[in-house]
């Protein structure tokens, strides 16, 4: 299973960085496979151990936050494992293709 989320701390001023810091702590500190971009951080798990550091992390921003925007995606697909890394290298490789032609 992946999950893309995105933890916002509302009414904290428009800098957030150090608030969304500690959920990405959490992430990281998780064990489970993760990768974190501008918009989002993707983390890679079984339901129950990706949904628990989802709650961890929106509950350490809601701790310092009077309220927190939490926005998630998720592809569950059973069976199916490093879909983090292997999902971006099928089309990497097609993209090489395009530039063989």
């Amino acid at each position: 299973m992946l999950v893309a989320f995105s933890v916002t701390p509302i009414g904290t001023g428009e800098g957030v960085a150090e608030l969304v810091a500690e959920a990405v702590r959490i992430v990281r500190a998780s064990g489970l496979p993760h990768e974190t971009n501008a918009m989002f951080t993707t983390i890679e798990g079984d339901w129950d151990e990706v949904m628990d550091v989802v709650r961890r992390a929106t509950e350490a921003v809601g701790g310092r936050a009077g309220r927190v925007s939490l926005v998630l995606k998720a592809d569950l697909r059973p069976g199916v494992s490093d879909a983090l890394h292997s999902k971006v290298a099928s089309i990497d490789r097609l993209l090489a293709g395009d530039e063989a032609d």
